[in-house]
């Protein structure tokens, strides 16, 4: 009984991170048409840095700066960089659900990373859900007709240097607090952001809206990582992960309500695709952990 309450615990909490990345999407949305990418990356992670840092030296998470030597923690903060660069350029040039759709692609990313990089065991029932997962990439980017913009291409870099940052996370040094690699990836973040300003267009004025809107986003940004990791720490994983695809409902219900956007029938039918092969991944994964607990019981009952 316990542990069910601890797993729909994270589910909530799961779902509550997805939210406040989406509603961090939808707030930097709004602002791209007239600010370019490397303005909001400064001004988002000014505010996301200064957040985090205070919690973290509040609650200890702090670290000497030779930490930031653990070449994975350099991987990882190299991920979400790119990550960042290539996503909010995207979500000023296509519709945030279609962003999104092709964002629920990641953990098949992740997965297949992990089995090339990691040496992770990967059956071939998990190999065919990988490549129909990523047919249904294809079904929402629609390679070669009118669908397909330069803003889907950069949310699809946009997944391959977010799941390398999810691999590397898994080499960091577990001592190392999920606080202080917030912290330093968020700084990170904005310093890059500012050197590219000059080179993406320039200073353009921040209007009060604008700097409103980019705080909501930055406290959503904040609360979903810490919502993320809380998630991550309540349950059984393979019951919690597969609430990461509530960011698509999220996405859809913000578009609609706050950029008067709307998915095409190419984006609801890859999702679909994308999803049911995430979902099956999941399952697999939970399946094949089970019969490894199983014989290591048995082993040790023996």
């Amino acid at each position: 009984m316990a542990a069910l309450h601890h797993n729909f615990k994270g589910a909530l909490l799961m779902t509550l991170a997805m939210a406040g990345f989406t509603i961090n999407d939808a707030m930097v949305k709004i602002v791209a048409p007239d600010m370019n990418t490397g303005q909001i990356m400064f001004i988002r992670g000014l505010l996301t840095s200064i957040l985090i840092f205070a919690v973290a030296w509040r609650m200890g998470a702090l670290r000497p700066l030779k930490t930031l030597l653990d070449p994975y923690l350099a991987l990882r903060t190299t991920g979400e960089l790119v990550s960042s660069i290539t996503y909010v350029s995207a979500l000023g040039m296509i519709p945030l659900p279609n962003a999104s759709a092709i964002m629920q692609a990641m953990p098949l990313a992740v997965t297949m990373g992990a089995a090339l990089f990691l040496r992770e065991p990967v059956g071939w029932r998990r190999w065919v859900a990988i490549l129909i997962g990523f047919t249904g990439v294809l079904v929402i980017i629609r390679p070669g007709a009118e669908g397909f913009t330069i803003g889907s291409l950069l949310v699809v870099g946009s997944v391959i240097s977010s799941s390398t940052r999810d691999i590397a996370t898994k080499k960091i040094d577990p001592e190392t607090p999920a606080l202080f690699i917030s912290a330093v990836t968020a700084i990170v973040v904005t310093i890059f952001g500012a050197f590219l300003i000059v080179p993406f267009g320039g200073w353009q004025p921040v209007s009060p809206a604008h700097l409103a809107a980019l705080a909501l986003g930055a406290a959503a940004l904040f609360t979903a990582y810490q919502t993320l990791v809380m998630a991550m720490r309540s349950g059984e994983i393979s019951f919690i992960a597969p609430f990461r695809y509530t960011s698509l409902l999220w996405s859809i219900l913000l578009a609609a309500v706050i950029l008067a956007e709307y998915p095409d029938m190419s984006m609801l039918v890859g999702s679909a695709i994308v999803v049911a092969a995430g979902l099956y991944t999941f399952y697999r994964e939970n399946r094949r952990h089970r019969a490894l607990a199983a014989v290591s019981a048995n082993g040790a009952i023996s």
